[in-house]
């Protein structure tokens, strides 16, 4: 995260010209050692639209995409700033605080761990069981 997010067949790359695919960056992903297939076939996936979404919802620059180590094409996304991980990590996490402050979609809870996801019917995230301070 350090260098940035990747994602294959984003709108950036598009712009750009690069002509990458999913399939290879699964292809890539595989060949780099994941073990776990099916895995890989979900962060390939989603990630175009994921790096897409991060750009549209959180307006964050990730205009330069470079090709690093592993890959076929060039699909790390980063923008101007030094920390790029950081930038993403810090812009979702005040999009959650302020859905907790204005609602009741969301809590925070800090010094906890957490031990199972809750889900519904079907099959997203409602909830999270944790234990803080013991209980």
């Amino acid at each position: 995260a350090t260098s940035g997010i990747n994602g294959a067949a984003t709108k950036t790359q598009k712009i750009a010209g690069i002509d990458d695919s999913v399939e290879l960056f699964t292809s890539d992903t595989l060949k780099g050692g994941a073990k776990k297939p099916e895995v890989v076939k979900v962060l390939c996936g989603n990630s175009g639209a994921d790096v897409d979404w991060l750009v549209e919802k959180f307006n964050l620059d990730l205009s330069l995409v470079a090709r690093l180590g592993g890959h076929s094409a060039p699909r790390t996304h980063r923008g101007k700033e030094r920390f790029p991980g950081m930038t993403i990590t810090y812009a979702l996490i005040q999009m959650v605080e302020k859905v907790a402050e204005r609602s009741d979609k969301a809590r925070i809870i800090t010094k906890a761990r957490a031990h199972k996801l809750l889900t519904n019917a079907a099959g997203a995230c409602v909830g999270v069981v944790y234990e803080k301070g013991g209980l």
